[in-house]
């Protein structure tokens, strides 16, 4: 088993838009042919204006299939008062999608998409018990020799230096759902900064805990903290014995997106503890 997920995320159609990375994006997009394509989040800069809905929706046309695709904060109006309290993500399922728990599956995969964006909140997110309860009884349907992959659009942790930005309200209660129902991996978004790490960073009493998968921002001008201004994506391999994740960022000088790290974890499902040494190594094209 082999499969490759490239990860995007905080798209920002709208004054932060970027559309010279964005034609790049939707050019590695089809270069690297991923199994699948996950967007975390964030389609627009407001979703209170339906020509920046116009904008991304002509975006998406130019990337590849399949692809999951989950909501994020700024797809909920901010002006429209009522819109925003009583049917927030209306625009979000009129031009993205009306499922906001999207599944992927594959023979020993499934990713599977939840929604952490409401109404009466602006910048932090919630994964409400409704929603608990949907991911936890999706995830328990796949044995546990199948990689499951959590999409969420709110981070679960801060990542060094974003001390005191918003995350999930209740994430302990949503890391320890996913190392209950044996989740391998989380991709996330929102704080405009890529990072790698593990839910054992802030639960070290888990017992297994979940791999944590982080995109900055892809397309807009709003990278925050060592990403300033600047765009990053993830490029995901997920094989039998380990998980490879490596991180890529634009850069001017060359106009196209450079690997920056590599993380390589074991698979659970392998029982390793060592990854092997012909594993070590993620090989690109670049």
């Amino acid at each position: 088993m082999r499969y490759t997920l490239m990860h995007i995320s905080d798209l920002h159609a709208g004054r932060p838009f970027n559309p010279d990375v964005a034609v790049q994006v939707a050019r590695e997009a089809h270069d690297i042919r991923p199994d699948l394509l996950v967007i975390s989040g964030d389609f627009v800069q407001r979703a209170d204006f339906v020509h920046q809905w116009q904008v991304i929706t002509t975006f998406l046309k130019q990337l590849p299939e399949p692809r999951l695709m989950i909501p994020g904060n700024h797809d909920v109006p901010l002006f429209h008062f009522f819109d925003r309290l009583f049917r927030p993500l209306r625009r979000y399922k009129r031009y993205i999608s009306s499922d906001i728990n999207p599944v992927f599956e594959r023979p020993g995969l499934a990713v599977v998409g939840g929604n952490t964006a409401y109404g009466w909140t602006v910048d932090g997110g919630y994964v409400n018990p409704q929603q608990c309860t949907i991911l936890e009884q999706i995830f328990n349907c796949y044995s546990d020799d199948v990689c499951k992959v959590a999409v969420l659009h709110h981070h679960v942790l801060n990542p060094p230096g974003c001390e005191g930005r918003h995350k999930i309200r209740n994430a302990d209660e949503v890391v320890r759902l996913f190392d209950r129902c044996n989740v391998e991996l989380l991709l996330c978004g929102h704080i405009h900064v890529s990072y790698v790490g593990t839910t054992l960073d802030v639960r070290p009493d888990m017992q297994q805990g979940t791999i944590i998968c982080q995109s900055g921002t892809t397309t807009s001008h709003r990278g925050k903290g060592r990403e300033q201004g600047q765009n990053s994506y993830n490029l995901i391999e997920i094989a039998d014995r380990v998980i490879r994740i490596e991180q890529r960022l634009y850069l001017e000088d060359v106009k196209h997106f450079i690997p920056v790290s590599e993380h390589v974890f074991p698979r659970r499902s392998a029982h390793m503890y060592v990854v092997p040494p012909e594993e070590r190594i993620i090989k690109t094209d670049i």
